[in-house]
């Protein structure tokens, strides 16, 4: 389904950015709580204070005498990722899958020298990866073991898995796939699949890339909508429950499948992108909309997620 004038936008249930800023964002997110999503460290303490599960923290780089300590901090870990706490839009992400005798290799194979790897951490402290180029720290995580039911839908990264949540509810979802283009990131801006996914069953439903319709991976060739997500409700409650510990109406929150430990959240955003409509075809204005007309009923998350599932799925 392509969207073309702003009246066949408007047909569509498509919510545009200015809507989604005033009637949603500025509306329902209290400005106060924004750190909680901004500061991805905060995050993922908010998120271990909440029994949700989130990837191991290795350490965290705070001030540039601590980057002589990356050597010790790294050692007996065959894997890991540094990120910027305030980063945004992918941006800033080192992932390093293989160490062998103190040489790193990205996914691609490309080798990442130990003075890379110090440089990258000081950009990240001095803010060049962060919202507003504020200054910033370092988390050092542990390498994401991938669910293997993602191999050959994905290119040489984690794919992850995007639920928008409103007052509770998870009301659209899609898995972002990582491509060469994209160089492993699964970051649809950087030429990413997004894949829409049914709400009630966590089934692929359209694929695209660059905001156009794909059947196929462009790497791999697997059609795409074959894909079925595990552990979905499990996905859809975590996604549901980041409502309450962050205390922002209108979220989006980021989750990724480890083969060991099952379901990680990642990060949760105050303003997801809009480009989830186009994965899935479909406006997500109505279902907005429906929400609000609950009245805040008070519901548990268990209770929110069967309601999403039974009004909100793809036989709806």
């Amino acid at each position: 389904m392509m969207f073309a004038s702003p009246w066949k936008l408007k047909q569509a249930g498509v919510l545009s950015m200015n809507k989604r800023n005033i009637d949603y964002i500025a509306r329902y997110n209290p400005r106060k709580f924004y750190k909680r999503v901004d500061d991805k460290l905060i995050t993922k303490q908010l998120a271990l204070a909440n029994n949700i599960a989130v990837p191991d923290l290795i350490g965290v780089i705070a001030e540039q005498h601590q980057i002589a300590n990356i050597p010790t901090m790294l050692a007996g870990h065959q894997g890991f990722v540094i990120k910027p706490s305030k980063g945004s839009g992918g941006k800033g992400i080192l992932v390093i899958t293989q160490v062998e005798n103190g040489r790193f290799y990205k996914p691609s194979g490309q080798e990442v020298t130990p003075s890379e790897i110090d440089r990258h951490a000081s950009n990240i402290l001095s803010g060049l990866f962060s919202l507003g180029g504020k200054s910033d720290v370092a988390i050092v995580e542990g390498l994401i073991q991938f669910d293997p039911i993602f191999d050959g839908f994905s290119y040489e990264g984690v794919p992850d898995i995007r639920l928008i949540v409103f007052k509770g509810y998870p009301v659209m979802g899609m898995l972002r796939l990582s491509t060469s283009a994209s160089d492993g990131k699964a970051n649809l801006h950087q030429g990413a699949v997004g894949v829409g996914l049914d709400i009630a069953t966590g089934k692929g439903i359209r694929a695209v890339q660059f905001n156009q319709p794909i059947i196929h991976h462009p790497d791999t060739g697997l059609e795409l909508v074959k894909i079925q997500v595990p552990h979905w409700d499990t996905l859809l409650h975590t996604a549901s429950s980041a409502y309450e510990m962050s205390e922002l109406g209108y979220l989006g929150t980021d989750m990724v499948l480890d083969k060991e430990k099952g379901p990680l959240m990642l990060e949760l955003n105050a303003r997801p992108g809009l480009a989830i409509q186009i994965a899935n075809g479909l406006g997500i204005l109505p279902r907005l909309q429906h929400v609000e007309r609950l009245r805040d009923q008070p519901l548990s998350v268990a209770q929110r997620v069967e309601y999403a599932k039974a009004h909100f799925g793809s036989a709806n």
